[in-house]
């Protein structure tokens, strides 16, 4: 496994079973090394432990001994089902369908700080798990169009997207307006919104169309660090079904458009930057989600990959 390196970290980390292959307890037993490390790479690939299941799985983030952030509390665009209070599956999207590049749930005001994925069944083709590391794309990006980047960080950005009236699990973004918002009627889902501060727009077919309140395309990290934290290139590239259509989903926090122009960069420099996560079952994968934006490549044949939200 060929791994990258930045600023003398590996990317990811690779931490391999020895003569403890019960993940839960190492967790609990080395949690500040983890943490060190994972600040340090901003992701860690766990292999040759014994995780084979959902349950495994759930005991390995129960280990870690962080607050969960449940699936049924968040904004996530994505149709998910819980397999346990803590882990879900990934993402229900077709296989050939392409999830590109983002920083988990940040088009939305509420996110997660870390993220858990777990594979049980590795695709016969495809299927990996790409991340990038977005301080690097920036400092890329910065060295190329400073202006640019001056200009995500003073304006921020808005997105728009159309939520079905109930789950569609042929898309990457159908997850239903109810299930996102946590309600039932028309009128806590306004309610909802208004405390959120969107706005919105009811469609005839029952959907919703929603959007954000102006979020940041940048963020500054505790350290210091600058990172590209938003879902531009997912939005970008990839918010498209029978609702939504990429390139008109996003816009400058002033709602001005973001043009080809201003996305070419951070789209061919993450490309370059991708590091592609050879899933094996059993493996288990800890990322930063402040620090690392992740996807999934389209797969052939069965494949199983789990999550589970840290707040």
């Amino acid at each position: 496994m060929q791994l990258q390196n930045h600023h003398e970290a590996p990317f990811p980390a690779i931490v391999a079973a020895g003569g403890q292959t019960d993940l839960a307890a190492w967790l609990a037993d080395n949690r500040v090394q983890v943490d060190e490390t994972l600040a340090r790479s901003g992701a860690i690939l766990f292999r040759g432990f014994d995780v084979p299941d959902h349950d495994a799985f759930d005991a390995a983030v129960q280990g870690y001994g962080a607050e969960n952030f449940p699936y049924a509390e968040s904004l996530s665009n994505a149709v998910r089902i819980n397999l346990t209070p803590r882990v879900f599956t990934a993402n229900e999207a077709p296989p050939e369908t392409a999830i590109f590049l983002h920083h988990e749930m940040a088009q939305t005001p509420i996110y997660p700080s870390k993220l858990f994925f777990q594979c049980v069944i590795a695709a016969e083709e495809g299927g990996a798990t790409p991340i990038c590391r977005s301080d690097i794309l920036l400092e890329q990006m910065a060295a190329e169009q400073p202006e640019l980047v001056a200009k995500y960080q003073q304006l921020g950005v808005r997105y728009t997207n159309v939520m079905p009236s109930e789950n569609d699990a042929g898309s990457g973004q159908g997850r239903s307006w109810k299930s996102t918002l946590g309600v039932e009627t028309v009128e806590a889902a306004e309610a909802r919104l208004a405390e959120l501060g969107y706005e919105w727009v009811w469609q005839d077919d029952g959907s919703l169309r929603a959007t954000s309140p102006r979020l940041d395309a940048i963020r500054t990290l505790p350290d210091g660090r600058r990172v590209f934290f938003n879902q531009l290139i997912a939005a970008w590239r990839g918010w498209k079904d029978k609702r939504n259509t990429p390139g008109k989903s996003v816009t400058f926090g002033d709602g001005t458009p973001i043009g080809e122009a201003d996305m070419e960069a951070a789209v061919r420099l993450s490309d370059a930057l991708i590091f592609d996560i050879p899933w094996q079952a059993g493996d288990v994968a800890l990322v930063d989600n402040f620090l690392v934006m992740h996807g999934r490549r389209p797969f052939k044949g069965k494949r199983r990959v789990l999550a589970s939200l840290i707040k």
